[in-house]
């Protein structure tokens, strides 16, 4: 009986080893998958911090050429009489600033005329309306609204018909 007792106890000491191997085994792999998944995160909150960093780069150094237009235009237009020149040199640089605006996927949200709505647009003062279908149509654009992709980034500020 002892025998038996002998080579049962082996037999379970056998099985604890193997096991304590597996559970080793299994805790180094979690170890080893900790930590990569932790580099990982590091990695990509990096990666996206230096995304954002690079974004509004590309956005100021698209706004520098601006910058020196404007002033160019401060500098020649010091002594300048000629109206119709200051005019068409603004335009010029406004058309510019659209320009690189579109670019970067913004877009003005168009208001004036429109049915109010509350995702795209703040209501800053309400007016009667002059007759039943201009009822909640927006009748002044006192800020320009725009969005970045299809985000609003900027609520247009508007007059509301009541």
């Amino acid at each position: 009986m002892s025998k038996k007792k002998n080579n049962k106890e082996i037999e379970l000491n056998e099985q604890v080893e193997i096991l304590n191997a597996e559970k080793a085994e299994l805790n180094d792999r979690f170890l080893r998958l900790y930590s990569e998944f932790e580099n990982y995160k590091k990695r990509t909150n990096k990666e996206k911090l230096d995304l954002i960093a690079t974004a509004s780069e590309r956005v100021i150094l698209g706004l520098l050429p601006i910058v020196d237009d404007y002033e160019r235009a401060i500098k020649h237009n010091q002594n300048t009489e000629d109206i119709a020149t200051l005019k068409e040199g603004f335009t010029l640089i406004y058309s510019k600033l659209l320009t690189l605006l579109k670019r970067f996927e913004v877009e003005e949200i168009i208001a004036l005329g429109e049915i109010f709505d509350t995702d795209l647009h703040e209501a800053v003062t309400h007016l009667p309306a002059q007759c039943e279908e201009d009822k909640g149509k927006i009748m002044d654009v006192t800020e320009k609204g725009y969005k970045l992709k299809d985000k609003v980034i900027r609520f247009s500020k508007v007059v509301v018909a009541n």
